[in-house]
């Protein structure tokens, strides 16, 4: 029921289960994304130099999560005072949700990055898609940041619904954004590549819809088990969107640094296999072509060390010695 006030999700008290669900699922999210941060590192290699940007904004979007979770689970640890009600929220209560925008501002725009990295799309026209997909994908947290936490303290209605669906602007620019670029890349790809980019393109956009129907638990519901509900759905849809989406993305790259390797446009220095099937061997360029022109510098051998130069000597000096 639509009420004149909201009530911020951080100011209700929990009952003991209630606490202890939202605690078990947030460190369950931090130690998931730390897995996939550490898996994502050992499988560095597996994608060509073409897709290692996807690699790195993988690996950016999983330190970052990791990080802002157990700064979460500890503000969390400190935000509720136990009560005969129950657990209390205090002062620092707050700082269970709001870290997560921040996250957010730096994980979502890396979430396009990673996406765009796999596409077709090159050059300039690469660079300004990512530039309007990151930035539309930045606002579109920050907006949301704003009248969640910063313009009326979470609690007025009004701001809520405003900067709510200034974000959902924002939303919608970026997933016709992503959407044009994904539809654009698939034409050009295999059949198994395009399939495998539009499976984690609806995961990754699918997975950005639960969270405006999550904000709007602040405005129409509060009490102990909504902001219970809160917590697990952000955990649930946090692990699925960054993990999930992560390990499409990495099948594509590696599905396309095969093909990359197949076709001769590239090499790779290890055999590419995905779920046990061999999609490239192991190669390397047994030519190197230069272009036209181009300075080719003449091979140098290494300096003679001391104790080599001193053995010529000493050998110079047994012939001189012979020849006498």
């Amino acid at each position: 029921m639509m009420i004149a006030a909201s009530t911020a999700p951080w100011n209700a008290t929990l009952s003991q289960p209630q606490y202890l669900l939202s605690l078990y699922f947030l460190v369950i999210a931090g130690l998931a994304l730390f897995a996939g941060f550490l898996r994502t590192w050992t499988t560095r290699n597996e994608v060509g130099s073409r897709y290692r940007s996807a690699v790195v904004a993988r690996l950016s979007v999983m330190i970052v999560a990791s990080l802002s979770y157990f700064f979460i689970v500890v503000e969390f640890l400190r935000g509720y005072d136990v009560t005969g009600e129950g657990h209390r929220p205090n002062t620092e209560a707050i700082l269970a949700f709001a870290p997560r925008y921040m996250d957010w501002s730096i994980t979502v725009p890396l979430l396009t990055v990673e996406l765009l990295a796999v596409c077709t799309i090159m050059g300039a026209a690469a660079r300004r898609t990512q530039w309007l997909a990151g930035g539309g994908a930045f606002l579109m947290i920050f907006t949301g940041f704003l009248g969640a936490f910063v313009i009326g303290g979470g609690e007025d209605t009004t701001q809520l619904v405003l900067w709510g669906s200034i974000s959902c602007v924002f939303w919608i620019f970026t997933t016709i954004v992503l959407i044009r670029s994904v539809q654009a890349s698939t034409a050009h790809l295999t059949a198994e590549s395009a399939s495998l980019l539009r499976q984690a393109a609806t995961l990754l956009l699918g997975g950005w819809a639960v969270y405006p129907l999550i904000f709007l638990i602040q405005i129409f519901a509060f009490g102990g088990g909504w902001t219970t509900t809160m917590q697990i759905a952000l955990c649930v849809t946090d692990v699925m969107v960054k993990i999930g989406f992560g390990s499409l993305i990495h099948r594509v790259a590696k599905l396309r640094t095969a093909e990359d390797v197949r076709a001769g446009d590239d090499v790779h220095p290890e055999s590419i296999w995905i779920s046990s099937v061999k999609q490239s061997d192991a190669g390397a360029a047994r030519e190197v072509y230069l272009a036209e022109g181009a300075m080719i510098h003449p091979r140098r051998g290494r300096p003679p060390s001391a104790g080599a130069v001193a053995a010529a000597g000493t050998a110079e000096d047994d012939l001189s010695g012979l020849d006498d």
